[in-house]
């Protein structure tokens, strides 16, 4: 058998087409076979070629998880937990760590995370969340709508004295079953839709845990929740203080695992320290750095965005005779050349502003300006010469009122601040500024704590260059309604007007966007007419990162904490692969 079976294997099998072409080379002399033979190599290499560039286009670069991301952070964090976290430090981990019904974009909306989807009730009283199914903490056990229930009963604990407590003052919570939770509101409250991106934190964990011991539980510190990230390891100093974090990404987070394996967190007890690790490469990203010093980094690894937050000069009215005269408040804000001051004091890494919203919220229009700061000063001062003032030999305006008490107004005042670098020299560009419009600006300095404890609060001052905080959503209620002109309100310019609080008063209950601009048109002409404060700029978020870093998108900015929004899409690995693999 075996013998047959060879002598079948060894008869020539011929094909025809191949006899013809083996007669046709044979035919061919030397010089034709050889020309044949490199014709033939031309083809093969050029139908390689031609397949790669197909593949070469028509193949996509990807993201593919692993890879490690080494963040700097100025400060050590204390309440890794959304209910406690007051720095920049509890704030990153806190958004990390735990995940809410809603995340914040870096486009400025929000997208579901653990909820499904929600309704709004048509009066905008009622807010009911589905839960998404198959839901876990980092530790696997269930997340349900008993959670979240807990949290927010937690946050309203007044015995917790919980920083977003007054977040939910008023709301009703229920959970009518495990993946339904009920959120019901006195009375509608456009804004309201923020607060539910607050971090859920494991009831069973937390339980046993009384208001007394909440701040002080080891949860707070070695958290578990249901973000993109979970704790692997801490590393503390001989001291007891935390110098490192490691986390590892979540397979189970609601939104799917993200790119970066792992994440190692070193935190630093100044500005300095942090900048020599970026300079030598022991961290890859950084916040925190102020602008003379973003100079020594290289300078594509910076991004920025503007921050929410708006930076003026408030005008305390009831305080300073000099400036209740509107001829003066407006002379002030008509002599500064806004990019000129950013440009000095930020090294230009902020945005002007005419007005207290910020261009996260909207667009920004500041009027250029053909004239420096000192040619706009002289201007001012021509203006209120004209208007009566008189200039004196120490170069100080004054104006006597004329009549039987007549009173003599020196164009003088005190300008508060915070002892912090870019507020200390905003300050003294404005001191400068206004000296050349005739003004003596008496530069006060006092450390954060003691500028709001006995300076803000009680309302003592002539005028607070100062910074305001605006939400993600454009509420100026606390910061320009009449009834939030004493503490603890946010009017720090005193400001009242009838029309002006009846437009703010509206806005908070309307969704509707056309009847909003309108409002808030009312509400900013106002403001323009009785000018309560000078507005100077937006600061940019400025954050250095290596270039390797792929998808970071900073987007709206409103705690630094913000930068992370983005983070579950960053990646340093990719995959090339064809589209219908995508």
């Amino acid at each position: 058998m075996f013998n047959d079976f060879w002598r079948r294997a060894q008869t020539k099998v011929h094909i025809r087409l191949f006899d013809t072409a083996e007669d046709t080379i044979a035919a061919l002399g030397r010089g034709g076979r050889a020309l044949f033979i490199v014709l033939s190599l031309v083809l093969v290499v050029s139908s390689v070629g031609l397949l790669y560039l197909m593949k070469e286009r028509l193949v996509v670069t990807v993201p593919s998880r692993g890879g490690n991301l080494t963040e700097g952070i100025i400060g050590s964090p204390r309440f890794i937990n959304p209910l406690l976290a007051i720095s920049d430090a509890d704030r990153d981990l806190t958004a990390l760590v735990y995940s809410g019904l809603l995340r914040a974009t870096p486009q400025g909306t929000y997208q579901p995370d653990l909820a499904n989807g929600y309704t709004v009730s048509d009066d905008g009283k009622t807010y009911t969340f589905v839960l998404r199914d198959n839901l876990t903490f980092h530790d696997g056990s269930p997340l349900t709508s008993a959670d979240v229930l807990y949290t927010i009963q937690k946050a309203q604990d007044a015995g917790l004295k919980s920083p977003v407590r007054a977040n939910w003052d008023g709301v009703t919570a229920e959970a009518p079953d495990a993946h339904t939770v009920r959120f019901t509101l006195h009375s509608a409250y456009a804004p309201f839709i923020e607060n539910l991106t607050l971090g859920i934190l494991p009831k069973d964990r937390w339980t046993a845990v009384s208001d007394e011991e909440f701040p002080f539980s080891e949860l707070n510190t070695e958290p578990v929740g249901s973000g993109p990230y979970q704790l692997d390891t801490v590393s503390r100093s001989s001291s007891g203080i935390i110098s490192s974090y490691e986390l590892r990404s979540f397979d189970g987070y609601a939104l799917g695992e993200p790119y970066l394996q792992t994440l190692s967190l070193k935190f630093y007890q100044n500005e300095g320290a942090l900048l020599t690790a970026l300079q030598s490469g022991d961290v890859d990203s950084a916040s925190g750095i102020s602008p003379e010093n973003l100079k020594t980094l290289p300078q594509d690894s910076i991004r920025t965005s503007p921050l929410n937050r708006v930076f003026a000069v408030f005008f305390n009215q009831n305080q300073s005779t000099v400036l209740r005269d509107p001829q003066v408040r407006q002379a002030l804000n008509n002599s500064i050349d806004r990019q000129e001051l950013i440009d000095q004091v930020l090294s230009g890494y902020g945005i002007p502003l005419m007005g207290p919203i910020p261009p996260t919220l909207a667009p920004t229009t500041t009027p250029a300006t053909a004239s420096s700061t000192a040619k706009l000063a002289a201007a001012a001062r021509a203006q209120l010469i004209a208007k009566g003032w008189k200039l004196g030999a120490d170069g100080v305006l004054t104006k006597t009122t004329t009549g039987k008490n007549p009173q003599t107004t020196r164009f003088e005042f005190d300008l508060a601040t915070a002892n912090v670098p870019e507020l200390r020299a905003a300050a003294e560009y404005l001191r400068v500024a206004w000296g050349q419009v005739g003004a003596r600006v008496n530069i006060k300095i006092f450390e954060q704590g003691d500028l709001s404890q006995n300076v803000i609060r009680p309302r003592k001052y002539d005028a607070l260059l100062f910074g305001e905080v605006v939400g993600r959503e454009l509420d100026l209620f606390a910061f320009w309604h009449s009834s939030q002109r004493n503490d603890p309100g946010l009017n720090i310019a005193l400001y009242a007007t009838p029309t002006a609080d009846k437009a703010l008063q509206t806005l908070r209950t309307t969704a509707d966007p056309t009847e909003r601009q309108q409002l808030l048109g009312t509400f900013l002409g106002e403001l323009t007419k009785d000018l309560p404060a000078v507005f100077l700029y937006a600061p940019d978020f400025v954050y250095s990162v290596r270039n390797d870093i792929a998808g970071v998108d900073l987007g709206f900015i409103e705690t630094p904490s913000d930068r992370f929004l983005s983070l579950p899409l960053w990646h340093r690995e990719t995959d090339r692969v064809w589209p219908i693999f995508e």
